[in-house]
């Protein structure tokens, strides 16, 4: 009796795994936008990761101070101006012969101090009214 159930054992597990099917397992993204899934699945998620979201934005309380229309036009018209005067000075430096001139230049409140160098033009412009100082180097092209 014994070797009849260690026969049904072991002639059960030789003959049963034939008899099993599987099936592949393929992953299916639920996010649209990783490269699959159902668009349609994209105002739930949304609308679920917005029922989930706990962060607040610090600064929206405050309401954005209104903007002087003036003081835009003024800050606007400084920037054509200074640029109009860098495109002059541009010129007047790099232009024609292409030769630099060294020197210090006084442009509206601002000292320009243009020195050549071996490693190119090094142009320092000061705010004599404050103090402020700014050096902008041009490295020569070999």
């Amino acid at each position: 009796m014994r070797i009849l159930r260690v026969c049904l054992v072991l002639l059960s597990v030789y003959l049963l795994p034939g008899f099993a099917h599987a099936q592949d397992f393929i992953y299916e993204p639920k996010n649209p936008n990783f490269g699959g899934g159902n668009s349609f699945n994209y105002s739930w998620m949304l609308s679920a990761a917005t029922a989930q979201d706990t962060n607040k934005d610090p600064n929206a309380g405050r309401a954005q101070t209104p903007t002087d229309p003036l003081a835009d036009f003024a800050a606007g018209l400084n920037r054509q101006i200074l640029s109009q005067l860098t495109d002059r000075f541009i010129t007047s430096q790099f232009g024609q012969g292409g030769s630099v001139r060294a020197g210090t230049y006084q442009v509206g409140g601002y000292q320009i101090q243009v020195t050549p160098g071996s490693a190119g033009v090094v142009i320092q412009i000061s705010d004599p009214a404050t103090g402020n100082q700014t050096t902008v180097t041009i490295p020569n092209i070999p």
